[in-house]
């Protein structure tokens, strides 16, 4: 097997892209009194996209997160949109506001749309209904009858709440409306959307609630292990996620259907898809439950086969990207090359003087995305910023082209003049942001998840610079034209 160039699907040509998530447009009502959402701004971010020679939009999930963190890594759900997301400005302008204000047309579209997305729209609503009404205690910890999902019970106690039912399934519509409208207009201008699936989803969402059997938890509901992975490069303790683990001998007595509901769905927002932690398909890092930290864990093997072909037959072939970053076994790899998924490689982990680097320019291939850094790391200036000298020397001895301009424009030049087939960078090192404006740092739980880009950064002069590098690296696409 080895890293041939992707024969099918978006990256089946040499493309370039940026990676921002949609909280960190900027807001059109201000910077802090409101983050990014689907509105005017997003609409801008593509026609600079478009402008820049880029055909891809990398986000984060688009997924409810919890009050406490705010990671989109976190989710109430592994597939409802964020209400946050939603444009007031474009609802208002559309009619869209509240259920009572729709058109005939409008409600028709909206009770067809809550028929076909029914299987997952229901228990989302039934779990965000009652965790409000509980004051957010986590899903364990209610009365058996709603903690078990019991229908009787469950109609019962929602019964009263028909009206909030009702506002939670228009706002999933709503979400879905503004996507589709700004995912067709992205189209157009020839930008595909890139979307992010986390392997694992939160212990305290809709999806475990409504699932209980697929997860390893006790009858009360409490995982019996959690998730995690040991210590790397951005943990010495490791990362405890707290994350259940799946039942695999559950999920695969009805062929993985669970799996392949879920990728459809994110199928359904984006054309190519990143699998979060993709090594956790061929064994998952277990985390006793009374343990400390992570570091305290062990592997446990998984059915990586037969959940990898049910999600690639449900994807769609050239569809998906596998993030292979960390402790990566070459069983890890063998796997990712069985089923053509592109793996990643970040250039700010290249420079360490190991020649058998595998984020070294010359170990990429054509069948990676490559880039200057992503939303764990810190912005390339920051990170270049943090090198001391000798650490610098070393870097420009192994990639001259660096020395060729300013951090962080020289990374990103770099990045697209790889054999990789997309080559993306954050919209932090477009706009030349040091570590004030990081992302995330794993491990950590403050100050995670807040960056938002200031009104007018996305200028044409930038858009202009970038361009050339793409056109230079003979990554750009043009709409209406094959490729």
């Amino acid at each position: 097997m080895s890293e041939e160039a992707p024969a099918q699907g978006p990256l089946a040509v040499r493309r370039a892209g940026v990676l921002l998530h949609v909280t960190s447009l900027p807001s059109a009502t201000g910077q802090g009194e409101r983050r990014g959402d689907l509105g005017p701004e997003a609409y801008r971010f593509v026609d600079f996209l478009a402008a820049a020679g880029c055909s891809v939009w990398q986000v984060l999930p688009l997924v409810p997160t919890h009050e406490e963190d705010g990671s989109p890594y976190n989710a109430l759900s592994a597939m409802a949109g964020n209400p946050e997301l939603i444009s007031r400005e474009l609802a208002a302008e559309r009619g869209m506001n509240e259920p009572g204000a729709l058109t005939a047309d409008q409600l028709a579209a909206f009770v067809a749309w809550c028929e076909a997305q029914g299987s997952w729209l229901d228990p989302y609503v039934e779990f965000m209904t009652l965790r409000d009404l509980l004051d957010h205690a986590p899903w364990p910890t209610w009365e058996p009858g709603l903690r078990d999902r019991d229908p009787g019970r469950v109609a019962e106690v929602l019964a009263p709440l028909a009206e909030q039912v009702l506002q939670l399934r228009f706002e999933q519509w709503v979400f879905a409306a503004q996507w589709a409208e700004l995912r067709a207009y992205a189209a157009a201008r020839g930008v595909l959307f890139f979307g992010d699936l986390p392997i694992f989803v939160s212990h305290d969402s809709a999806d475990v609630w409504a699932s209980r059997d697929l997860f390893q938890l006790d009858e009360q509901g409490v995982p019996t292990t959690v998730t995690g992975v040991p210590p790397d490069y951005f943990a010495v303790d490791g990362q405890r996620w707290n994350n259940p683990h799946y039942d695999w001998e559950a999920m695969a007595a009805d062929g993985f259907a669970w799996w392949r509901a879920r990728i459809a769905r994110q199928r359904e927002l984006f054309d190519l898809v990143r699998i979060d932690h993709f090594r956790g398909f061929e064994a998952a890092w277990h985390v006793p439950v009374e343990a400390a930290t992570a570091k305290d864990g062990y592997w446990v093997e998984g059915p990586a086969r037969e959940v990898l072909a049910a999600l690639v037959e449900a994807a769609g072939p050239g569809t998906l990207v596998a993030e292979d970053l960390g402790v990566i076994t070459p069983e890890v790899t063998e796997l990712r090359l069985e089923f053509g998924l592109p793996g990643m490689k970040v250039l700010q982990f290249a420079f360490n003087g190991d020649a058998d680097n595998p984020y070294l320019p010359a170990q990429h291939g054509e069948q990676s995305v490559v880039y200057t850094g992503t939303h764990d790391n810190n912005t390339t200036l920051g990170w270049w910023a943090e090198l001391d000298g000798t650490a610098r020397e070393l870097a420009v001895s192994i990639a001259p082209a660096i020395a060729d301009g300013p951090m962080p424009w020289a990374l990103v030049r770099l990045a697209l003049s790889s054999t990789a087939r997309l080559a993306v960078a954050p919209a932090q090192d477009l706009l030349e942001l040091g570590a004030e404006s990081r992302m995330n740092t794993p491990g950590t739980d403050v100050g995670n998840w807040a960056w938002q880009a200031a009104t007018g950064s996305f200028t044409p002069a930038i858009a202009a610079r970038l361009r050339e590098l793409v056109e230079r690296s003979q990554r750009l696409r043009r709409p209406g034209r094959p490729g």
